[in-house]
C-alpha cells in the first residue's frame, strides 16, 4: 500500500518545515539541554499557533479533533528538526484526557491545544518509571494500574543519552480517574505515544541521511568525493531502504489506530520497531561516514545522532514491540 498526503496535508507539512527552518532549532536544543526552557517554550507557542497540538484535542475542548494522520506528518517534521520537549507526551496525554472526559482532566485540553501547557506522561507499564522533561512540564500525568493521577512533584532530573531529554521519576499526586475506562484510555494513549515516537524517529532518520549524503558529496579522498565509493553507496542505500520500509508502516499504524481497526496496536508496534531501528541505523551511518567529525559534540550533527537510541527505546523498546507483534498476530 502506498501513502501519499493530499494537497492540504502536504501544505501543512511544508508550512511546518518553513516555520522550523526559521527557528534555529539547534540553538533551541542546546538551550533546552542546558536547562534554559525559554527558547523551547517560545517555539512551542509557534507550533501551537500552527495547529500542531490542536490535532490531538477534540473540537469540543478547543482543538481540531483527533487527526492521527496529520499528527504523524507533524511528528515527522518535529523529528526532522530535532525539536526538544515533551511534545509526544503532551499529544498522548491529550488523547488520554479526551477519553476520560471528566471535568478535572478535561480542563487541561484547551490549554494543550493553545500551547499554554507543556504536559508530560508516565506509564510505568509501558517500560519506564520516568517522565520526560518533568522539570519543564506544567503537570505530569501518571497512569498506572487503572489509576490516572496528576502531579507536579518529581525527583531530581537525570540525563539520558540525549542531553536534551531529561528524565525524572514523578511522585505523589491527585487521583483523577480510575477503573476500566482509565485502563482503556491509558492503552490508547500509549499507542498514540508509540506512533508519535515512531514518526519522530522517521523524521530524525531522514534528516541524518540527508546530512550524510550531502557531506559525502563534499568530502574528498584520493581526489574524488567519498560518496562515489561503492562501499559508501551501499551503506547509504541500506539506510534509505530501512527508512522507506518504515514510512508506510507508520502511516498504516495511524490509519488503523484512528479507525480504530482490530489489531491496530500490533501495527503500531511494528511501525515503532521499524522506524526506531531505521533511525538508529541512520545515526550509525552518519557517525561513521562523517569520520572523526561524527564523534564530536560540537557540530550540530551530534544533536541528531544522540537522539536516535533514546527514541528507539522510548514508548516501546524493539524487543517489546516484536513480542507484541507476535503475540497479537491473527492465527491463520
Amino acid at each position: 500500500m502506498r501513502f501519499l498526503p493530499d494537497t492540504e496535508q502536504a501544505a501543512f507539512a511544508r508550512g511546518l518545515r518553513d516555520l522550523l527552518d526559521a527557528s534555529d532549532t539547534p540553538g533551541v536544543v542546546r538551550s533546552w539541554a542546558a536547562g534554559d526552557h525559554g527558547p523551547g517554550r517560545a517555539l512551542w507557542t509557534r507550533l501551537a499557533d500552527a495547529g500542531v497540538f490542536a490535532l490531538a484535542v477534540p473540537e469540543t475542548r478547543g482543538g481540531l479533533g483527533t487527526h492521527l494522520t496529520e499528527l504523524v506528518l507533524a511528528c515527522v517534521e518535529l523529528g526532522r528538526y530535532a525539536v526538544p520537549g515533551p511534545w509526544v507526551e503532551t499529544m498522548a496525554t491529550a488523547t488520554l484526557l479526551a477519553r476520560l472526559d471528566s471535568p478535572a482532566t478535561s480542563a487541561w485540553l484547551p490549554e494543550i491545544a493553545a500551547g499554554r501547557a507543556l504536559v508530560s506522561l508516565c506509564v510505568p507499564t509501558a517500560g519506564s518509571p520516568y517522565a520526560l522533561d518533568a522539570d519543564a512540564a506544567d503537570v505530569v500525568f501518571v497512569a498506572d494500574a487503572g489509576t490516572v493521577r496528576s502531579t507536579r512533584s518529581h525527583g531530581a532530573p537525570q540525563r539520558s543519552a540525549d542531553p536534551a531529554r531529561r528524565l525524572a521519576r514523578p511522585s505523589g499526586g491527585t487521583v483523577r480517574a480510575h477503573g476500566t475506562r482509565a485502563l482503556a484510555a491509558t492503552s490508547y494513549a500509549v499507542d498514540v505515544a508509540a506512533l508519535a515516537t515512531a514518526a519522530q524517529a522517521l523524521g530524525l532518520g531522514r534528516a541524518l541521511l540527508e546530512r550524510t549524503v550531502a557531506y559525502t558529496g563534499l568530502r574528498r579522498q584520493f581526489g574524488v568525493p567519498v560518496g562515489s565509493f561503492q562501499a559508501v553507496k551501499h551503506r547509504l542505500a541500506d539506510t534509505l531502504v530501512g527508512l522507506e520500509f518504515a514510512d508506510p508502516l507508520v502511516h498504516a499504524g495511524a490509519l488503523a489506530l484512528a479507525a480504530p481497526e482490530p489489531g491496530a496496536g500490533r501495527l503500531v508496534a511494528g511501525a515503532k520497531v521499524a522506524a526506531g531501528e531505521a533511525a538508529y541505523a541512520a545515526a550509525s551511518t552518519a557517525l561513521r561516514l562523517h569520520g572523526a567529525l561524527g564523534y564530536t559534540d560540537e557540530p550540530d550533527l551530534s544533536l541528531w545522532i544522540r537522539k536516535a537510541r533514546p527514541l528507539r527505546d522510548a514508548w516501546g523498546a524493539p524487543a517489546a514491540c516484536r513480542a507484541r507483534v507476535v503475540a497479537e498476530a491473527v492465527p491463520r
